[in-house]
């Protein structure tokens, strides 16, 4: 029962065990966001207006996707 137990746990174990590192004094690589230059420019959010709540469904009885788009877009 002892053995069963052992190689379970073994079987368990292995995947982790092949997964370390060969060296034990290598050095972690660096993640790439710390070697990036930080980003100029912020992502151009909208303001959140009362229009922004309300219902644009009726955009959707427009005769062309252009029209369709030009009236949701008031509700963004």
């Amino acid at each position: 029962m002892k053995i069963i137990v052992l190689l379970a746990a073994a079987a368990v174990a292995w995947p982790v065990w092949a997964q370390a590192p060969e060296k034990a004094g290598a050095a972690e690589p660096v993640p790439k966001a710390a070697t990036a230059a930080p980003k100029a420019q912020k992502a151009v959010g909208r303001k959140a207006t009362a229009k922004r709540h309300e219902d644009a469904r009726h955009c959707l009885q427009r005769p062309n996707n252009d029209a369709i788009i030009r009236c949701a877009e008031e509700y963004l």
